[in-house]
């Protein structure tokens, strides 16, 4: 996250002066809260007759809102990941978070904001996410809806998605305040230099960075699922951050990121290709949830692709406590030649006494023509807490299928590849384990 001095942060809470006139007066930064606040009856109302309009025009609003945030402030572009811009999923990812809120809170679904809001702001806080920035999407995100809207935004319809925004900003702003605390940094700081100490190629398409500190203390610890932010410098001078799993590098002291290759990406390539052993990278400090406990239940462990490395970061955990459980693991990938840390799983699976491995090539062993990657091929028991990673196609249908299979829906923790995905309610874990 760039740096805001004091008197550009100042002049960012402006608005847009294109920007129509408003129906509210600018509200105060949002401040943490213990609890999560809830919509008045009166807004509640209100927001559920607008909901089907406001839904129906979200993408448009979307895309007006971020033209009018990057021509305001341009340095925020660094912030969001450029390619999910130009090709609308990050327009299409905030659409869905909104609307998907107001939805949750109209229809007094509210309980379990927390455990849905949980994935999004452990992402902003590898962003480094501070509460006056959520003031400086309200004012444009705002100025978009009533230029959108136009006369519908009435002052009663503004001040309610006023609330919606209000009591969403709240959620985040408090659980990220918490992950600061936990990690022992203040709103914002966690950024940290660090050194290349090897670059390995790991399947087709994919490369293995092995990280330390550049004064070889050890670099924080993290638990078994968790990723950081990696900022880097692009040719026009322009910098993005991307999110990787970490896991343990060569020593106790390192961290080590696999990233995957992706076609026309504008940091992926860099990564894999152009660094080597001695170069220095910006990264954030380790945040998300865990996806295995210390208990006892039966675990599956389902990616595709480079999620492969949080089923890593699971594994290694697993066999640093000598963990005997039941332990089901499966794999997706299209040919063995690109499946990363390919040896390396087999060997984990190899090293615990109760786990079983299974892959799926999809070049040459194409899945069920049902379209089911999972059942009835590999027995699932009920009780099982399971952990899946992918592309979101590929995540949803794994947990439809552990669901119709008997699987508590909070005891499935999904992790997609892609920006801020809306899993709803049912999609989120009740729970950190």
């Amino acid at each position: 996250m760039t740096a805001f001095t004091e008197p550009e942060e100042a002049r960012l809470f402006s608005p847009d002066p294109g920007a129509p006139a408003v129906p509210w007066p600018p509200a105060e930064p949002p401040t943490p809260t213990r609890g999560v606040d809830i919509l008045s009856n009166t807004s509640r109302s209100i927001v559920e007759a607008t909901l089907p309009a406001v839904g129906a025009e979200i993408s448009t609003i979307s895309r007006v809102f971020y033209n009018r945030l990057f021509r305001a402030v341009p340095s925020l572009r660094d912030t969001f990941n450029r390619a999910n811009q130009s090709d609308g999923a990050q327009q299409r990812a905030l659409a869905g978070s909104i609307a998907s809120f107001a939805s949750l809170l109209a229809t007094g679904e509210q309980t379990d904001i927390g455990p849905v809001m949980a994935r999004i702001a452990a992402k902003h806080a590898s962003l480094g996410v501070r509460a006056a920035h959520y003031e400086i999407v309200r004012i444009h995100l705002f100025a978009a809806i009533a230029e959108v809207l136009g006369d519908a935004v009435t002052p009663q319809v503004a001040l309610a998605w006023h609330e919606v925004y209000t009591v969403m900003s709240k959620s985040l702003i408090d659980q990220e305040a918490r992950l600061y605390r936990q990690a022992g940094v203040t709103p914002g700081d966690v950024w940290r230099p660090v050194i290349v100490t090897e670059h390995e190629y790991d399947g087709a398409h994919a490369a293995t960075l092995h990280l330390r500190s550049l004064d070889y203390e050890p670099l924080p610890g993290f638990l078994p699922g968790q990723y950081i932010s990696v900022r880097i410098g692009l040719p026009d001078g322009s910098e993005q951050s991307r999110q990787y799993t970490v896991f343990p590098g060569r020593t106790s002291e390192e961290w080590a990121i696999t990233v995957k290759r992706v076609p026309g990406g504008l940091v992926s390539g860099l990564l894999c290709d152009d660094l080597r052993a001695g170069d220095h990278l910006v990264v954030s400090l380790p945040f998300g949830s865990s996806v295995v406990d210390d208990g006892s239940e039966p675990l599956l462990l389902v990616s595709a692709g480079v999620g492969v490395t949080t089923t890593v970061a699971a594994l290694r955990h697993l066999q640093s406590r000598r963990d005997d459980r039941r332990v089901e693991v499966l794999h997706v990938d299209r040919t063995p030649y690109e499946q990363p840390h390919r040896t390396e799983l087999r060997a984990l699976v190899d090293s615990l006494p109760n786990a079983r491995l299974h892959v799926r090539w999809t070049e040459y062993d194409e899945l069920r023509s049902d379209g089911r990657i999972l059942l009835p091929d590999i027995p699932v028991p009920r009780d099982a807490r399971a952990c899946v990673c992918g592309p979101i196609p590929f995540v949803h249908a794994v947990r439809a299928e552990l669901v119709e299979a008997g699987i508590a829906p909070e005891s499935v923790r999904l992790e997609a590849h892609a920006p801020g995905v809306w899993f709803g309610p049912d999609d989120a874990p009740t729970t950190i384990y």
